[in-house]
Formats: structure tokens, sequence, C-alpha cells
């Protein structure tokens, strides 16, 4: 699993004692992911019946299928809670409580009884050939997007967990059958949503949030304005929460028709606003007019929008960690690669416990570079940034894109911090008055440097730098892997 940052400590933070403190926290942390691994391999062992007649396969694909689980725990999740973190709605130990109970129940009540085998189509088993050697590369595949992500959460990068998966099957697809076994008209799709989900959700916050400075936070009344504006706000993320549920959230267990998704918006768009304008009303009586008391009035329902979206990623990403698997235990049995398979209880269990026990024991690291380090958020921010996630989400899966929520969320932190930038830089005329005073010859590179230390930075470039570089090279660097493991295999254990 990920490894900590540790170092000696500054003066008065507890030097060596703090270091030794976080090595023992970080060896137990690891040393609970191994026994965990320990009982999924002994169960598997079990449920197959032994290590003959194809039981090695399902104890493999056990212990792989929890170790992914664990890896989507560390770095997918923060991007759920992340923000209200960050905003200070929530404690880190809340947001880890709260993500470990809607990522359990989203996996065990609508991660769905039958997953598909092949993540997004991306090969056609019937290219490859025998039974064994499909099997052995979804193994391949399955390992190599967990190694990858493992590497991600260890660097900081919160990368996609489904990109991953696509990339391992991409490799271990074609380190089997070779070009023809992968539908490039799919792939084409999934790289055409590195660029466009991050923007599209960039560019959502960014309007939400310059929405509710103009018509909000810069009236000479704010509190009066936002009686007007928090509940119609609110009922806006309650009904496109409405149509993300029943789109995306539930659609292993419920798929409704256009018209029901649209009549539940517009009922919960209704119903919500009725409810909370009054709600609202109470809870501004006697607030100071300034924007931390508006703020507040944003709290509860972030917290609401990270446990949907928390309780939709369990429902949807479990897949990633147990659709392989569910596809390798059907396989051994009845010596076929079905498209669909149902999923044993047991493989389910294991999924969820992953996901809640990698946020646990490893996703705090990620919550906190998702939540403050990208950039500050409020709670304005924050809830601007989780309204985003959900319509992005409900807009690309209308234009039928492949979306990652993690590209999804950061993008609307990224969206945010620029417009912070963009409002604060331009409303400022200090750079133009350095550039002035430089002196009538003007050092030209000096005129550059003080405008330049005149423009403040409100995104952290390095870290934008390098979640972007992990995005693009998430596909190919898990395919790489995938196909290297799935020779390695090949070379030692297939005729």
């Amino acid at each position: 699993m990920a490894g900590l940052n540790i170092s000696r400590g500054r003066a008065g933070d507890g030097g060596p004692a703090l270091a030794d403190r976080l090595l023992v926290r970080h060896n137990l942390n690891l040393a609970l992911s191994a026994l965990f691994l320990g009982i999924v391999w002994f169960y598997a062992t079990g449920q197959a019946g032994g290590l003959l007649d194809g039981g090695v396969f399902i104890a493999f694909a056990g212990v792989i299928g929890a170790y992914m689980a664990l890896n989507i725990g560390a770095n997918d999740v923060a991007n759920n809670v992340g923000p209200a973190v960050g905003s200070k709605a929530l404690t880190m130990i809340g947001a880890l409580a709260i993500a470990f109970v809607f990522e359990a129940a989203g996996a065990i009540f609508a991660g769905g009884d039958v997953v598909a085998t092949i993540s997004k189509k991306i090969i056609d088993p019937s290219q490859i050939g025998d039974v064994d050697t499909l099997v052995w590369a979804m193994l391949a595949a399955l390992l190599a997007a967990a190694v990858w992500v493992n590497l991600a959460t260890w660097i900081g990068a919160p990368v996609s967990t489904t990109h991953a998966v696509v990339g391992g099957v991409m490799g271990s697809g074609l380190a089997a059958a070779g070009t023809t076994a992968v539908d490039w008209a799919v792939m084409s799709k999934i790289a055409a949503s590195w660029v466009i989900s991050p923007v599209l959700s960039g560019v959502i916050a960014a309007l939400f949030l310059l929405f509710i400075k103009r018509s909000i936070l810069s009236q000479s009344d704010k509190v009066g304005a936002a009686r007007r504006w928090v509940p119609a706000l609110v009922a806006v993320l309650a009904a496109t929460f409405a149509v993300y549920m029943a789109i995306k959230g539930l659609k292993h267990v419920w798929r409704p028709e256009i018209e029901v998704v649209l009549l539940t918006g517009l009922a919960a768009l209704a119903l919500v606003f009725l409810a909370v304008k009054p709600l609202v009303a109470r809870a501004s009586a006697g607030l100071e007019n300034r924007r931390k008391a508006v703020d507040s009035l944003f709290k509860i329902p972030l917290i609401c929008a990270a446990a949907l979206l928390c309780f939709a990623h369990g429902a949807n990403d479990v897949a990633n960690a147990i659709g392989p698997v569910a596809a390798i235990i059907n396989a051994v049995g009845s010596g076929e690669f079905a498209a669909k398979v149902s999923v044993p209880l047991w493989v389910m269990l294991v999924g969820a416990c992953g996901l809640s026990l990698g946020l646990a024991l490893f996703g705090a690291k990620l919550v906190r570079r998702v939540g403050i380090e990208i950039t500050r958020l409020d709670t304005i921010r924050a809830f601007c940034v989780a309204l985003s996630a959900s319509i992005t989400v409900i807009v690309a899966s209308w234009l039928g894109l492949p979306v990652s929520s993690t590209h999804i969320a950061v993008g609307g932190v990224f969206g945010v911090g620029f417009l912070r930038e963009y409002l604060i830089n331009s409303g400022r005329p200090l750079g133009r008055a350095l550039v002035r005073d430089a002196g009538p010859a003007g050092d030209r590179r000096e005129r550059t440097r003080r405008s330049r230390q005149s423009k403040r930075r409100l995104l952290r470039r390095a870290h934008l730098l390098t979640i972007v570089a992990a995005w693009l090279i998430t596909v190919p660097s898990a395919a790489l892997m995938s196909a290297l493991i799935f020779f390695m295999l090949r070379g030692a254990l297939l005729p």
C-alpha cells in the first residue's frame, strides 16, 4: 500500500518522537492490510475447495481483488470527502467515518448482483482463445491496475481507478491476442474523457461560484440574498443528485426510463426547495451580514452531498475490484468466459470491506491533497465542487463518455482555484503599477519579475502538474505493467 512521507520534523513539532509514532502507525496499517489479504486468501481457498482444480485461480483472484479494493479506498474516495474536509465542514475523522459507511453501503446494496467482466468492453474475449489464458490476462490486468493506483497514492496523485483497470485490460489483451482484441473506438472515447470531463467540471464549478459571488456575496444585504438563493441552490443539488443516482449510482439495481428520471429530478427539486426555504429562513435569523455567516448555511447540504457521492462511488467503482474476480470464478466453474456474471456474496463483501479499510488506513493523505493542498476551499467553494460533480456525470452519461469520478471532482477543485486567481488578480492594479515604476530605461527582466510577483497564486502549480501528468499516463502505464505481468505469468505458468 501507499507509503507515508516521514521526516525528522521541525523544532517543536515532536521531532524524532513524532517520526517514530508515524512509522509505528504506518507499519500497523501495513500489518492490518496484510491481515485482511491473508483472511481473503484463506476464505477464497475454502470457497474453492482447496488449491486444486482451479482453486488457485480463485484464491489469487480474491487476494488481488482485495488489494485493488484497498487501493481504490485509499485513492479514489478522497475525491468525494476531500472538499468537505478542506472547507472544515467535516473533520478528517468525521469524513472518514461517513465515507466508510456510505462507500460500504453503496457497494453492498447497489453494487449489483451482476457485473460486467470486461471493463467498458475493451477487449473481445473470443479473440484470446482458451479460458486459462483469459483468466491469467484478467489477473494481470487487475494486478497492474492495483499496483499503478498504489504508486499514484504514494506520490499523492488522485487518479482514475476505472482508467487504471481499462489500461490493464487493454495491455493484457494486446499481450494475449494482439491489436485485433482491443476495441479502439471505445479507447478513443476514454481518451476524450481525459480532457472533457475535468474541463467541463471545472467550468461548471467556476460558473456556480461566480453566480454565488455576484448574487449573494457581493450584495449589500448578504443574508437577505442568501434567503432567496440558498434554497434554490440546495434544491438544484438535490435534483441533480436524484438524477445522478437514478442513471449512475443505482444503475446496477434500477434502470428507469428517461421520463421517470426527469420526473424524479423535478420532484426532488420542488420538495427540497419547499422543505429547505423555511429552514434557511430560521437558520439565517440573527446572522451577521458577513460572508462567513452565509458560508455556514451551506454546511449541511455539503455534508449530505459528500455522503451521496460516497454511496454512488461505492456502488459503481466496487466493480473495478470485484468484476474480474467474479468473472474468474465463473470461468473456473463453467469453463467459459461470460460477458456478465453473478457476484457471490463473499466477493461483494471483500470489495466493500476493502474500499472502507483502504480509506480508513491510507486515505487521509489524498483527502488532504484534494481538500486542502490544491487550493483553499470554504464551504461555498466545496459546495460548488460537489454540485459540478453530479452535473458533469449526468452530462457525460448523456454524451456516452466513460467518465472518471476522480477527474470530475479534482477538475471542479481546479476550476474553483483558477476562478479565485482570476478574480483577485484582475481586480488588483499593483502589477501594472510595478511595471510602470521600473524606471524609464526599464530592465525588461526586472519588470517581468516584479509583475509576476504581483500575481497571487491561489492554486498550487506543482500539484496541478503532478496530477495532470498522472492522469495522462495512467492508461499507458497500467497497460505496459499488465502486458509485462502477463508475459511473466505465461512464461512461468502457461504451456
